[in-house]
């Protein structure tokens, strides 16, 4: 018998454990390869089969031809060089070296190196050159015009759209919380309910409101749009925790001689910030990633997740580069969430993740 349970134990876990590496394999791997993509050199890019790491650096030769210069590159796949330029003129080479290769390197430079072969000593040169890894992300934002512009709009949007959640959704949750009015679970109900409609329905009917009203292609328009689902969600969680916060503290607070505001701002609101804090990663999240109503709401003023979502569409658009567009969206999420994460791990009783 503790044979038996022994074995059971151990099957129990050793499922456990793939099925936990699974879920993990699919989570990670797109992450993987669009952080891999986004350092791939243009060529590396559109390689086939597209390598799982970009290159460091790259390995060349050189030699005369009757237009100036042959120059190849080495190919790890095949063992092999592989033509890629033949000019004698070095301000074509460095822009190629540039554009398609991710290296920056002088037209005189180039010159130096290549000078070896004019006195006819030597009838080839290798030569290696380094990779700028941030190539990609330098590029896309020189290439999409407005993508500085449209990632400052997207942070003042999320912004507002935090701000209009906490306080009106604040003010609800407290209400639900503590007083008890007629009609207060339908109320309840009919926040949530909103957010069953997808972002992109309430847009269309806004689009009239938001022109009328001079809001239209503004960050204030779009975060008026993402707070009416927002409202409702933040209004349940910070009902949840202020009820979980005693009114005997506010009563205990009052007797000493403060008054309710001073009672909400010094008791209250403290004990609650976890979940204001939860309720705010929502927001900003959803306000950060929409794409759909950004499209409809917006017209020469775009947030970033509409460049980037146009720049993977657009027909002069390289993947590489859309890639590093989509990394660089990623990231202010990331570190938002990672700056919230111990006010709701408080929330959660301390429980690390």
């Amino acid at each position: 018998m503790p044979n038996n349970r022994s074995v059971k134990k151990l099957i129990k876990k050793t499922t456990f454990l793939i099925l936990i590496a699974t879920i993990l394999f699919f989570i990670l791997t797109p992450i993987f390869f669009l952080t891999s993509l986004s350092f791939l050199s243009s060529r590396e890019a559109y390689q086939f089969p597209l390598p799982i790491l970009p290159s460091l650096k790259s390995e060349f030769v050189a030699q005369k031809s009757e237009k100036g210069y042959l120059i190849s590159i080495y190919e790890p796949s095949t063992g092999e060089y592989e033509s890629i330029l033949d000019t004698n003129k070095f301000e074509k080479m460095s822009t190629y070296f540039r554009r398609e290769l991710s290296i920056y390197v002088a037209p005189e430079k180039l010159k130096e190196i290549l000078s070896q072969l004019d006195n006819g000593k030597v009838e080839k040169v290798y030569f290696t050159m380094r990779k700028s890894l941030w190539h990609n992300y330098k590029t896309f934002f020189k290439v999409t015009g407005n993508a500085k512009a449209a990632l400052i709009r997207s942070i003042q949007t999320a912004l507002v759209t935090i701000l209009i959640s906490l306080i009106l959704g604040g003010m609800a949750g407290y209400a639900f919380a503590r007083f008890s009015f007629k009609g207060k679970e339908q109320l309840q109900f009919g926040i949530l309910f909103v957010r069953m409609f997808p972002a992109v329905t309430i847009a269309l009917p806004m689009v009239i409101l938001l022109a009328k009203y001079g809001f239209y292609d503004r960050p204030v328009g779009l975060s008026l749009v993402y707070s009416v689902g927002s409202i409702g969600l933040t209004a349940w969680i910070t009902a949840s925790i202020f009820m979980g916060i005693g009114i005997e503290l506010e009563e205990a607070a009052q007797v000493f001689g403060a008054n309710k505001l001073q009672t909400f701002f010094k008791i209250t609101l403290p004990l609650a910030f976890p979940g204001l804090a939860a309720s705010s990663m929502y927001a900003f999240i959803g306000a950060w990633n929409d794409t759909v109503s950004a499209l409809i709401l917006t017209q020469s003023k775009p947030t970033f997740a509409v460049v980037v979502y146009k720049a993977l569409i657009g027909s002069t658009g390289k993947i590489n580069l859309t890639a590093a567009g989509a990394l660089t969206m990623a990231f202010p999420a990331v570190v938002f969430t990672l700056f919230i994460r111990k006010y709701i791990n408080q929330m959660w009783g301390g429980v690390k993740v």
